[in-house]
């Protein structure tokens, strides 16, 4: 009977909750841009970063990954490499023993909700580093867009270290990982508001977005983070 509570107890998953848990690992295998990990990601779909150690006390990020399997096997992301444009591009292949971070930068967390209250009571329910979705509007504005969409929230992550978007929608709430674009996370919610702000809570009336681009008025809150 001890056996086989203790058989039950490790067959758990690896993470509690809502939030898929950061894992460290490394890479075992190399055929191409296909990768097999040391140690699986506790879900499918999460992004991570692969690390390379030149010498000692020096070493940097080389790749993204996306899990693509519950084994462990991942798949590289082309030209997704993290550039600096005052560095040279890192050009260094994938090599076993590699360090793997998967859930990398999963902390940080965009929150997309329908009003103040909702961002409110949400925000402090998770001990998360919040990207106030302020950032977010002004990021959309200055590239001429007045709402979410997959890329852009890619590209938003990417340039704000941003890990996960948490979307509310009507009746569940959801965590897409931006890079990979997969839904890592999900649950049911109740007690949402009817009404929304569009397109999203955030401390401005509108995204401004250009003279001859379309408002962020008259939209619906629901039916867009649907199509997300």
């Amino acid at each position: 009977m001890h056996k086989i509570a203790l058989f039950a107890l490790l067959s758990l998953p690896i993470f509690a909750g809502f939030f898929p848990a950061t894992v460290n690992t490394t890479v075992a295998a190399v055929n191409g841009n296909s990768i097999s990990l040391s140690r699986p990601f506790p879900v499918t779909g999460m992004s991570g970063i692969i690390i390379h150690k030149y010498a000692k006390e020096f070493s940097a990020i080389t790749n993204r990954l996306v899990q693509t399997s519950s084994k462990g096997t991942a798949t590289l992301l082309e030209n997704d490499i993290i550039h600096h444009e005052e560095l040279p591009t890192i050009k260094t292949g994938i090599t076993r023993g590699d360090k793997v971070i998967g859930g990398y930068l999963y902390r940080n967390v965009l929150l997309l909700a329908p009003d103040a209250d909702t961002y409110a009571k949400t925000t402090a329910s998770h001990n998360r580093a919040w990207i106030h979705p302020d950032l977010y509007a002004l990021f959309l504005s200055q590239e001429g867009e007045d709402r979410p969409t997959r890329e852009n929230l890619a590209a938003f992550a990417k340039s704000h270290q941003v890990g996960l978007i948490y979307i509310i929608k009507k009746g569940s709430a959801v965590l897409l990982d931006p890079i990979s674009g997969k839904i890592v996370g999900k649950k049911g919610i109740g007690k949402l508001p009817s009404k929304a702000q569009y397109p999203f809570y955030m401390r401005f009336d509108e995204i401004k977005t250009g003279w001859f681009s379309k408002s962020s008025k008259g939209g619906n809150y629901y039916n867009m983070v649907e199509s997300l």
